[in-house]
């Protein structure tokens, strides 16, 4: 007795047009690929869908790869380049051809015009004079598209993983046109072969391409071949509900990687947009590989939420290496305009632990650590000068001096040596912190004070109250 054969590999692809940026709704749909067939010890496979050789350019091409880099979607083999697979695809051409599944169609594009209106005043399908009409030998000397024959009073039906059970009447779906006068393969015909000879099993994609699911099912059955899993996610809408576009922000995957975003951070907030665990918000790669299913996909659209992303990201920043953090925002700081400084990203290394709680983004630790990169002496203006004048002055002397004898400057010991000497000077700390702050900082946001000295080291911490102190005098 002969065992069962075993099921085949899950392989999944990511097919996007390189007529544009990577945006979020194909980012979300490469991260689901992705997970799937991770999640099974499958493969994940990339291609570049440029048959489309006027709209499609090198500069789209390089946003993609560098899109799933940053999202850190590595493909397991080489990306495909379906333009460079054009003559297998005339192959099954002439084998759809010789097995009477497609049919020569010499009407030109006028003709063809015509023919369509008149159909649609109608009210039926068009169909083209050439379906059962034999070419001459003259004929086959002029110009012609290659139509598939779909087969009429049918049912095409769909066993979508996402989208459950979908029907079309086999009639209403006219004869797809599969080879152009050109001789170049169209897009439906390019992706059957395409998903077949690279094995895919499961088609995940966008639900703008569930009537496409019907035309390529069609030509997997005509040719013998079997059909993969189709699976068609919801787009993702904005804020209002309404379809993306781009009034509701940022969409490209590069730009939320400029506007501060950590690659990890959009992995689980994307794989949450549109499925759901449970009731689980935040989780790590490895959690996301095991549990993703295509069970667990809804099948109404996805709201972009940016307060969603925002928390997700405040996470993941908080749970971030410091020295990665800091590299991420010293490239912030650059791209501002700061000159770089030779101890800088040791200088924003040193504070990220003080004040990484309190960012969304790294623009916002950019912003929160602005006053860690700034040169001494630092610039007064007249309400930091009142601060640092008469009675307030010498306070804020006494406690430069009494820090300059504390032995440690960490941070815990710090507050409770402010809080001492607080208490001994018999005034609330709101007396001696806007002075000290304006001192560290310059003006420019900061955390509390303790958490400032130490972010700011002993000696740059005591050389800028001396400098405050200084230009006061």
């Amino acid at each position: 007795m002969t065992s069962p054969d075993p099921k085949p590999e899950v392989v999944t692809r990511f097919a996007p047009s390189p007529t544009g940026y990577l945006h979020i709704g194909g980012a979300r749909t490469a991260l689901f690929n992705y997970l799937y067939a991770r999640g099974r010890n499958g493969k994940f496979l990339v291609r570049i869908e440029d048959t489309d050789r006027e709209r499609s350019t090198d500069a789209a091409v390089k946003a993609i790869f560098d899109g799933l880099a940053w999202l850190e979607l590595f493909a397991d083999e080489e990306p495909v380049f379906q333009a460079s697979r054009a003559d297998r695809h005339r192959q099954v051409v002439d084998l759809l051809l010789e097995s009477g599944c497609a049919y020569r169609d010499f009407l030109t594009a006028e003709e063809t015009g015509a023919l369509r209106d008149a159909a649609k005043a109608e009210g039926r399908p068009f169909e083209s004079p050439w379906r059962d009409r034999e070419p001459t030998v003259d004929d086959l000397a002029r110009p012609h598209t290659v139509r598939f024959r779909r087969p009429l009073d049918s049912a095409v039906v769909v066993e979508d993983a996402v989208q459950g059970q979908v029907r079309w009447d086999s009639a209403a779906l006219d004869d797809l046109v599969i080879l152009r006068s050109d001789g170049a393969p169209t897009y439906n015909l390019a992706v059957v072969v395409d998903d077949h000879d690279m094995g895919v099993t499961h088609v995940i994609r966008g639900d703008d391409h569930l009537n496409n699911a019907a035309r390529q099912s069609l030509i997997y059955d005509a040719l013998g071949w079997p059909r993969p899993v189709f699976a068609h996610i919801p787009l993702i809408h904005g804020p209002d509900g309404a379809k993306l576009s781009k009034r509701h922000g940022a969409q490209a995957v590069h730009e939320y990687a400029e506007m501060g975003y950590l690659p990890e951070a959009m992995r689980n907030y994307l794989a949450r947009l549109g499925w759901s665990h449970g009731d689980d918000e935040l989780f790590s790669d490895e959690q996301a590989r095991a549990w993703f299913d295509l069970s667990g996909v809804g099948k109404a659209p996805a709201r972009l939420d940016f307060d969603k992303l925002a928390h997700v990201n405040a996470h993941w920043i908080r749970m971030a290496e410091d020295d990665r953090l800091a590299k991420l925002t010293l490239d912030v700081h650059l791209a501002r305009g700061h000159a770089l400084g030779e101890n800088d990203e040791a200088r924003l290394l040193q504070a990220m632990p003080f004040v990484k709680d309190r960012a969304k983004t790294t623009l916002e630790l950019a912003d929160q650590t602005a006053f860690v990169l700034k040169s001494r002496p630092l610039a007064l203006d007249d309400k930091g000068r009142a601060l640092l004048s008469g009675e307030s002055g010498e306070r804020i002397g006494r406690l430069r001096d009494r820090l300059a004898l504390f032995a440690s400057w960490d941070v815990f010991a710090l507050e409770a040596e402010l809080k001492a000497f607080a208490g001994e000077e018999a005034v609330g700390f709101g007396k001696i912190g806007p002075a000290v702050r304006a001192a560290l900082a310059g003006g420019s946001p900061s955390p509390d004070i303790a958490k400032t000295l130490a972010a700011l080291g002993r000696e740059e911490a005591l050389g800028r109250l001396d400098d405050a102190l200084q230009q006061t005098k």
